[in-house]
């Protein structure tokens, strides 16, 4: 059976193996043929084909992609080996005199490779070009768009192109070849007619790969801009119509120092009414950006990084971030967050983001939008800065949250701008052991024209609190509740304590006071006119409650009768506290609870002055008493 299917397999091969031979030989003289046609042309080239032929065609070529006239002043040079290839020197692309003569630009040297056999067929063509320091100036129109406005053949195929069942499709007397385009030491200037505003991209750096006007195109540009260098990586299959500023198909990358982002999907370069796709963004130092890009967020210091990655819609008015992952510095958070635009109106960004820990205060420096510095000359001249432009209602949760020293848990809270004013709302959190709830508000003027602060705290551990804060001195240890209502004339971050006014009440349960001894103190201001603090700081002052209001204003905060009972004492305490040298100015009172014992611990009045945490104390004498022995 074996030897049966060899015999097979011989009588296939038997004829192959006698035609074999012949194709080869066959073959080689074909490719000899070609071979020699090849060097001969190359030989042959330089006498049949004049530079002046090969010049005057890349110039019409030139002319007819932009529509400007071509204007070469260098000597050319022609090359035949090992592709034909043409180098031309100070070249000058403008509009004809009597369409204005407008500049497009100059290029420095433009290499390029062209057919042979088309030349010798007295035609050009050409392909694999290289410009060597262009010098280009664009401008950008109302619509957002490059003003295409002349007629060469790649504005006419941006105007023509169409979009049929999602494919670019465009007329063949239109299209035409391209081919690779690289460009070394390039320069750029773009004039945005609508913001009158000028961009300069320096030491530009391209690599263009676009065969047919109307096939895909992919391209790496590297570009300075303000010292910076950035990366743009492009790759569309409908670049015509992206030139044109309709929908298409996009993927776009940017690299740089201080900023990488990347989209992939549905865009256009003059509106979002069909935006669709996924973006990434990430910033590793937001105070860098800021610099280089010449604006300024007071307080942003503490905002060092920040990223988000989420599928970007458009819906109705606006944009819609879903699945949105955002990151301020080691906060990380999920959500949804939407932008609406509407005529007439400022635009509103909203949604909910969901955080596992954050610290609020970076987050609140991400949502002071003020002017930049050196802007308050327009504030003064009507012209509206970011709180009058834009709207924000974004609510926000956290299992943890920082403020500064302060850590909260289960927070709710929520962000509104909205008629020139900023509120930020804590409408629930878990505070050392209690609740604590807050509104900040900053009003007109983006935040320079003051704000107020209101605080609720209830049942909290001010005893784990003023540890936390490595408090010094005698301070109530105690489980207790505070109110707080703050108010500046000034910017938030600009406000010093002396700006300052408001009101304090705090009022606590059962605590001590370590630090005050009341046997000491009595025994103290028997013997002597006055003593330190410290002289009376063998015990603790225990309490059943505590009662304390204040007012602030000047730099100094006014106690109104604080009133500490203990079980047989009661501490008395009025007067004035500044902050900035921990001054102290008080009278004070130690008396009986309980007035059946009057007697027994007599009425003691005193003066509090000098300074914290250590303060002198004087005894006042009761009127008609005689003062103490010396």
């Amino acid at each position: 059976m074996n030897t049966s299917r060899h015999r097979r397999w011989r009588r296939k091969i038997g004829p192959v193996s006698r035609w074999l031979p012949a194709f080869a030989r066959l073959s080689t003289v074909f490719l000899l043929i070609a071979l020699a046609l090849f060097v001969a042309l190359r030989v042959a080239a330089p006498y049949l084909i004049s530079t002046g032929f090969v010049r005057s065609g890349i110039e019409d070529a030139l002319s007819k992609w932009t529509g400007y006239h071509a204007e070469i002043k260098g000597s050319p040079v022609l090359e035949f080996w090992p592709t034909p290839r043409i180098t031309l020197n100070q070249i000058t692309i403008r509009q004809p005199r009597e369409s204005g003569d407008k500049l497009l630009g100059s290029i420095e040297s433009l290499s390029a490779d062209f057919s042979l056999i088309d030349a010798l067929r007295g035609r050009t063509s050409f392909h694999e070009f290289h410009l060597v320091r262009p010098n280009l100036a664009l401008t950008r129109d109302e619509k957002g768009l490059i003003d295409w406005n002349y007629a060469g053949l790649l504005a006419r195929a941006i105007s023509g192109v169409r979009s049929e069942n999602g494919a670019e499709v465009l007329d063949p007397d239109l299209d035409a070849e391209i081919g690779a385009v690289t460009v070394e030491d390039g320069m750029l200037v773009v004039t945005d007619t609508k913001t009158a505003k000028t961009y300069h991209f320096d030491s530009v750096t391209a690599d263009i790969a676009w065969p047919r006007l109307s096939g895909a195109i992919s391209a790496v540009v590297i570009a300075r801009i303000n010292g910076e260098d950035l990366k743009v990586d492009f790759a569309s299959r409908q670049p015509l119509l992206a030139f044109a500023g309709r929908n298409a198909e996009t993927r776009t990358s940017l690299t740089s120092n201080l900023l990488t982002a990347h989209f992939q999907g549905i865009a256009s370069i003059a509106n979002l009414s069909a935006l669709s796709g996924n973006i990434t963004a990430s910033i590793p130092d937001v105070p860098a950006l800021l610099i280089w890009s010449g604006k300024s967020i007071p307080g942003i210091a503490t905002l060092k990084s920040a990223s988000l990655e989420s599928d970007i819609m458009s819906s109705g008015n606006g944009l819609r971030f879903n699945n949105l992952s955002l990151s301020l510095n080691e906060a990380s958070a999920t959500g949804v967050m939407d932008l609406f635009t509407q005529p007439g109106k400022r635009p509103k960004i909203g949604g909910t983001l969901a955080f596992d820990q954050m610290n609020l205060k970076p987050f609140l420096d991400a949502f002071a939008l003020r002017l930049a510095a050196g802007e308050a000359e327009e504030i003064s001249a009507g012209i509206s800065g970011p709180l009058r432009v834009l709207d924000i209602d974004v609510r926000l949760s956290a299992r943890r949250a920082q403020m500064g020293l302060f850590e909260l848990s289960d927070v709710g809270a929520s962000v509104i701008v909205a008629g020139g004013e900023a509120k930020f709302d804590i409408g629930d959190s878990q505070f050392e052991g209690g609740e604590m709830t807050a509104h900040l508000e900053a009003t007109q003027r983006d935040f320079d024209g003051g704000g107020k602060l209101q605080l609720s705290i209830r049942n909290a551990d001010f005893a784990a609190l003023a540890e936390r804060l490595q408090m010094k001195g005698p301070l109530p240890l105690a489980t207790g509740s505070l109110d707080l209502d703050l108010q500046s004339p000034k910017a938030i971050w600009t406000t010093g304590l002396a700006d300052v006014t408001g009101k304090l009440h705090f009022w606590t349960g059962e605590g001590t006071i370590p630090g005050i001894d009341a046997a000491a103190l009595r025994t103290q201001a028997a013997e002597k006119p006055f003593f330190p603090l410290s002289a009376a700081a063998g015990g603790a002052f225990a309490f059943n409650q505590l009662n304390l209001q204040a007012d602030f204003a000047n730099g100094s905060a006014e106690i109104h009768d604080a009133h500490i009972a203990g079980p047989t004492q009661t501490l008395t305490l009025s007067g004035i506290i500044t902050y900035h040298s921990n001054g102290l100015a008080l009278s004070g009172s130690l008396d009986a609870t309980d007035p059946a014992k009057a007697a027994e611990l007599p009425l003691l009045p005193f003066f509090i002055g000098g300074s914290w945490p250590n303060p002198v104390i004087s005894p006042v004498p009761l009127f008609g008493n005689t003062p103490h022995a010396q």
